[in-house]
């Protein structure tokens, strides 16, 4: 049975190492250095394996921060972080904290343009920066302090030093001060830059293992683009909370991400729906090619897998399956993660079925992100998680059918947004009380089941709301679509009520390994459309759609820009 408080092992050094409820990320950090100094933090398998131990990487953290305070960086100033994922990202973040710093990620993948107006808008003071960006942002932003993060460069991190003599005491910092300032990937318009403390994300992290049982055994993979708060929080942080390794992948290539995973065992698999969407149906694909027999058997066998493990809780699968998942590189991992977006619950009975715990919650920046997980011995397939402890939960102006928008207030609420106060305003109560824009239902056991966001909202005739996410999660186990974007339009002739049109991009590797003309796309693409309408309620189906030549474009944590698509 998991222990309903997992951070109790804090007592031990309230009063020595820190005093309020919770300790600040540095102190930590210290913690966990003092309980597992010798076990690995931080490893890297591409080119070569590297690895660092919490002794090791707690040594170089502080060189780096003694450097940025003899420079004069320290409380008050912005960093920011901006690179690839690697122990070097996360060396430089957790030092720019214990430099007393607010350490400022930015997303590298945006143009430099880009992350030179976020470091505007971030009040940054000096910054770390990848090889491919560096020069053009050292030129774009001249004075202002920069440095490496790759081991070519002048500057590089493990290298900066303070001067020989130079006394250095980790400033004391408020655990309810700023820790973060995370900018949002800006899928409906300009970013805004949300204030963490040093609270808000330590105690989301633990809070959130009251619903998840880690340990200092498991080993995380940091794969998604680390500067976003749920690679942040959910591995990164929440990693070395407990003595954890981190093995940091760089390239979103199934096949790297399959050797990743065999090659360092990793345990706990963190994902967004349309990476296991597709290591889910390269399984059921190698299964198929088994045979008809074969796979009949197999579906058969999974069925009875889930439902043991659903009544009884126990988990037959990986003794059934341990060979495909073996094959598919799944056979270390102990539990898979879904966040960023609404999961098709079939995919989630299906993982449950293969034998892997299989988990999913919800969340925003704005809160840190988690504020729902679901517990692997009580998970409910439909839902995206029970509320987490310490955090109170309201749905506002439901409907009929109990579905409003959900509204939440606990300690990993964020303090607002940076130099935006009326932003802040229009969001966060002053009691604290933050609105998420997102619509959903509570059951009588606490657990949140999401219908989409309010702005995406589609208002048909009769006035029915139709939420777009759960039509496009209908789709996601079809192979032949790669995107799907569900939206309003309204019919010529037709003054308000709106009809729902899809905008589809085939699968392009369907498309050539098949030979398929554009007549024989658009007729299957029109096929499942029409086999979707069939599940669908009437004022739900789909009237119009248009099959795209080019992707849509979506952020680095592959979230479709809604309203940039065109059609």
């Amino acid at each position: 049975m998991r222990e309903t408080e997992p951070w109790k092992f804090l007592d031990a050094y309230r009063g020595r190492i820190f005093t309020s409820k919770w300790p600040t990320i540095p102190q930590l950090f210290d913690i966990t250095t003092d309980r597992f100094a010798d076990r690995a933090c931080f490893t890297i398998y591409s080119p070569d394996r590297v690895s660092l131990n919490y002794r090791e990487t707690r040594e170089i953290i502080l060189r780096v921060a003694s450097y940025l305070a003899s420079i004069g960086l320290g409380p008050g100033s912005h960093i920011a972080v901006t690179g690839k994922n690697s122990p070097e990202w996360a060396v430089a973040y957790i030092a720019v904290l214990y430099a007393g710093a607010v350490v400022v990620p930015i997303d590298y993948q945006l143009s430099t343009q880009e992350i030179m107006a976020l470091i505007d808008a971030g009040d940054v003071t000096a910054a770390f920066i990848d090889e491919e960006k560096y020069d053009d942002i050292k030129k774009g932003r001249a004075g202002m302090p920069c440095f490496g993060l790759a081991r070519s460069m002048e500057t590089f991190v493990y290298d900066l030093e303070p001067p020989q003599g130079f006394a250095f005491s980790p400033p004391q910092v408020e655990v309810q001060s700023t820790a973060a300032i995370l900018f949002t990937s800006g899928t409906t318009g300009d970013p805004k830059g949300v204030m963490l403390s040093h609270e808000n994300l330590v105690s989301d992290c633990f809070l959130a293992q009251a619903n998840l049982n880690i340990s200092e055994q498991d080993i995380f993979y940091a794969l998604l683009p680390i500067h976003h708060s749920y690679t942040m929080l959910a591995v990164f942080i929440e990693s070395f909370s407990v003595g954890a390794e981190t093995v940091f992948g760089k390239r979103m290539v199934v096949k790297q991400i399959l050797s990743d995973l065999k090659e360092a065992k990793i345990t706990m698999f963190l994902g967004v729906p349309m990476l296991f969407n597709k290591l889910l149906s390269g399984i059921l694909k190698g299964v198929r090619e088994k045979g008809a027999l074969a796979y009949g058997l197999i579906r058969t066998l999974m069925a009875i897998s889930g439902f043991i493990k659903k009544t009884f809780g126990v988990n037959p699968g990986r003794t059934f399956f341990g060979s495909i998942l073996e094959k598919a590189s799944l056979s270390s991992i102990r539990i898979c993660i879904s966040g960023g977006g609404p999961l098709d619950p079939k995919v989630f009975r299906q993982y449950n079925q293969l034998g892997v715990d299989f988990v999913q919650g919800y969340g925003l920046t704005e809160t840190s992100p988690i504020i729902t997980l679901n517990p692997v011995e009580h998970y409910k397939e439909t839902s995206v998680g029970k509320v987490l402890p310490e955090t109170e939960m309201i749905i506002d102006n439901p409907n009929e059918d109990g579905i409003g928008e959900i509204v939440v207030r606990g300690p990993m609420v964020m303090q607002g947004y940076y130099k935006m106060p009326e932003e802040t305003a229009e969001v966060l109560s002053p009691d604290g009380w933050l609105r998420t824009g997102d619509v959903g239902k509570l059951d009588d056991e606490n657990y949140l089941y999401l219908a989409g966001r309010i702005k995406n909202v589609i208002v048909t005739e009769g006035g029915k709301n139709v939420y777009p996410e759960e039509i496009e999660n209908e789709f996601q186990l079809f192979d032949e679509i790669d995107q799907i974007l569900v939206r309003g339009y309204i019919p010529e002739g037709k003054a308000v009520a709106e009809e729902i049109e899809s905008l589809i991009y085939p699968n392009q590797d369907w498309v050539s390994q098949n030979n398929l003309s554009q007549e024989q796309v658009e007729t299957r693409i029109h096929d499942i459309v029409n086999q979707v309408n069939q599940r669908l309620r009437s004022y739900e189906k789909i009237t119009r759609i248009h099959i795209l030549k080019a992707p849509l474009e979506m952020t680095t944590t592959k979230k479709l820009k809604r309203h940039s698509a065109k059609e």
